[in-house]
């Protein structure tokens, strides 16, 4: 990453660099005055120096050749809103590379910074901050200049710039830079433990700088699991601490509000306690009396303010210098991207934790599968499910699992493609039946799967209590039916008991005889139609199959309906567009469910029955023809209730009846793989019924 130092009097052209470059390339430094920026210039750790700089007077040359006896060999970019050729001249003979024009156009900038930045090698002004090694002297490790003291003459013989020479360090510089490493490493091993980390950090700060007091004080994340209410957010509280008694941290805190933590927060530099600012802030001084710190640095993960580190002055009574707090500070902000991972991870490793906890209890069975076919996770129903008897472990095995589950498996890790939910019984439990779901796991942008998810669910309770509600069910419907039928046979059997009492009184009397043969006659229909509609209930299958004329077959439906409700006005009118139709399946059940339809369209108009039929052919999607017959009344139609459950046994609208007939009709339908619907009902039109059946084709038809 390469550092950008912006001297500008404002910062809006440092806000404007900063959002026209890559954030994981450049850093962006604004400093107001040359004064400000004398400890990285003077350092050398700026690659390029970008300059807010007015050429129409002197004052602008001024401010170049303060900045070139500085840091003679630092690229210089001049941005300018106005200029003169006279004083532009001047600007690149003080050694300006670029003399850009206000507004910052990215595209442009970015070229120019490629150019001097690939001129300039390797980086002929040193590291960014951040990227050094922890010791306190010497030259930070980076692509700047090496120090005198690191290079060494090449042996004779040899040429000055072979890759042996030019790593070639005296003996005493490789115990100063393995001492360092060992630093680094200290730190390193800590990587994942935030409080040893920062710990660490800060007894290597001692060692180096000679503080004697120092603390960190980090804000917690919100999502991070465990973290306090959302009303403590805006504090800061201690994370580490060396020089300071463990009790004063335990009740202190910083906030984002005032003092410390909030001057920090808002201006986002360092602050000493001698400061201006800092001497007119009563609640700054009184955290600086209270911690004994001298000076506090800002802790940005590049984003935000993470946390903020206080410090005190050295063991010697000597002020920390303005280059080692910024060093300090670049520090620092690697520190928290540092502490900001260990977050991430504590907070994915809780996560995963609770994952496996909520997979553990759960009463499914549960086993992810990786691609190596290796178990990564079964829970405890798993593990009591597949583990074999006479296993070993509580580990499962890939082998625990039956091979048929395991092939299906296999499968998906190799294919990508889940399997749909489906039933298995294990070959040694045959009582027990399973849901079994398996789900592939794939990563974004992965096409094959990398673990495989088993699901198996037991329903073998619900199995079981399905089957004795079912049995239940029948026992509700067979007394219903029985109640219902017993009322209906009694109905026919009132008028023929009538009649039997008055037969040996009134026999030779004509009239009495005639009612008596019609009493009979209706009986006997009405007896004779409830066997047939249990004969139908009771089938499920077709018992003769045959090709019949669907022309015929209404016309004799309808007089079949007639004979049970004689209107002299019911009339009825089929159409079929002058095709003839056939159907295939048994005539005398087919009759008998469009006798029901009619019936019932008769029935909705007994006074002016006017029924209309209409039958149309369709081919569907997988190319099977079927026939569409809509049976129309003139009567008020459905209602939203009497739509949905007409259908259903002994759903009726009327006083007398069972309320089977569309039930029936529904069943023979279904056993000649065909669809009744009822028709939505809509204000102020007539009631519809549709019957599908799958045609069957036959040459010449008397139709």
């Amino acid at each position: 990453m390469k550092t950008l130092l912006v001297l500008a009097p404002h910062p809006d052209l440092a806000d404007s660099i900063r959002g026209s470059l890559d954030p994981e390339r450049f850093r962006v430094i604004h400093r107001s005055t040359l004064e400000e920026a004398e400890p990285l210039v003077g350092r050398g750790m700026a690659d390029v120096c970008i300059l807010d700089v007015e050429l129409t007077t002197v004052q602008g040359i001024w401010v170049l050749e303060k900045l070139r006896r500085l840091a003679p060999n630092c690229p210089l970019v001049a941005y300018t809103s106005s200029k003169d050729a006279q004083w532009e001249e001047e600007a690149y003979i003080q050694g300006v590379a670029h003399v850009l024009a206000k507004p910052v156009r990215p595209r442009m900038l970015l070229v120019v910074l490629d150019r001097l930045l690939a001129g300039s090698g390797s980086g002929a002004s040193g590291p960014s901050f951040g990227s050094g090694s922890y010791s306190g002297g010497g030259n930070p490790r980076g692509s700047g200049p090496t120090p005198a003291s690191f290079r060494t003459a090449a042996p004779s013989g040899s040429s000055a710039s072979s890759p042996d020479s030019s790593y070639a360090l005296p003996e005493h510089h490789v115990a100063t830079t393995l001492s360092a490493l060992r630093r680094f490493s200290g730190v390193l091993c800590h990587s994942l433990q935030a409080e040893a980390l920062l710990r660490q950090f800060l007894m290597l700060l001692r060692e180096i700088l000679g503080v004697n007091r120092a603390a960190i004080f980090l804000r917690q994340p919100s999502s991070y699991v465990g973290s306090p209410p959302l009303t403590d957010v805006r504090r800061l509280r201690s994370a580490c601490a060396i020089g300071l008694p463990n009790g004063l941290l335990e009740h202190f805190q910083l906030s984002f509000e005032s003092g410390i933590g909030g001057h920090l927060f808002r201006e986002g530099r360092i602050l000493r306690r001698e400061n201006r600012d800092a001497a007119t802030d009563v609640e700054v001084q009184k955290e600086f009396e209270l911690l004994g710190a001298q000076v506090a640095v800002p802790i940005l993960d590049r984003e935000t303010l993470l946390g903020v580190a206080v410090f005190d002055g050295r063991v010697t009574g000597e002020p920390i210098a303005n280059n080692e707090l910024e060093l300090v500070f670049h520090l620092l902000e690697e520190l928290a991207m540092g502490v900001k991972n260990i977050w991430l991870h504590d907070q994915l490793a809780a996560n995963h934790e609770m994952m496996g906890e909520i997979l553990r209890e759960l009463s499914s069975s549960c086993v992810v599968v990786s691609q190596d076919l290796l178990i990564q996770h079964a829970n405890k129903a798993a593990r009591h499910l597949f583990a074999r008897s006479g296993h070993r472990g509580a580990d499962l095995e890939f082998s625990d699992i039956p091979q048929d589950l395991g092939s299906k498996v296999y499968q998906v890790l190799r294919t990508g493609a889940g399997i749909a939910t489906f039933k298995y019984t294990p070959p040694d439990q045959p009582g027990k039946l399973l849901h079994i779901s398996i789900l592939p796991f794939v990563r974004p942008g992965s096409a094959m799967p990398h673990a495989a998810l088993l699901v198996a669910e037991d329903h073998t309770q619900a199995e079981a209590f399905r089957r004795l509600e079912m049995e239940a069910a029948n026992l509700r419907l067979i007394r219903n039916m029985a109640d219902r039928l017993a009322h209906e046979v009694g109905n026919a059997l009132v008028p023929l008991s009538t009649h039997q009492q008055l037969l040996a009184e009134k026999f030779r009397d004509p009239e009495f005889r005639a009612s008596l043969d019609q009493a009979m006659s209706d009986s006997i229909k009405r007896v004779s139609r409830l066997i047939s509609q249990m004969r139908y209930l009771a089938r499920d299958s077709v018992v003769t199959s045959e090709a019949v004329a669907l022309s015929p077959l209404i016309e004799e439906a309808f007089k079949e309906a007639y004979r049970y409700q004689p209107t002299r006005s019911a009339k009825v009118q089929f159409e079929n567009g002058k095709q003839p139709i056939i159907v295939n399946g048994d005539r005398a059940a087919l009759r008998h469910a469009l006798t029901e339809v009619l019936l019932n369209a008769i029935q909705a108009n007994t006074a002016d029955a006017r029924i209309g039929v209409q039958a149309e052919t369709e081919q569907d999607l997988e190319g099977r023809d079927w026939v569409h017959i809509e049976v129309t009344d003139n009567g008020t139609g459905f209602t939203a209730e009497a739509a949905e459950k007409a259908p259903t046994p002994f759903f009726t609208t009327r006083t007398v009846g069972l309320g089977l007939g569309l039930c029936v009709t529904q069943k023979i339908v279904q056993v000649h793989h065909g669809r009744l619907a009822i028709v939505a009902p809509s204000a102020g039109k007539p009631g519809v019924v549709r019957l599908s059946l799958p045609l069957q084709p036959a040459a010449n038809p008397n139709n």
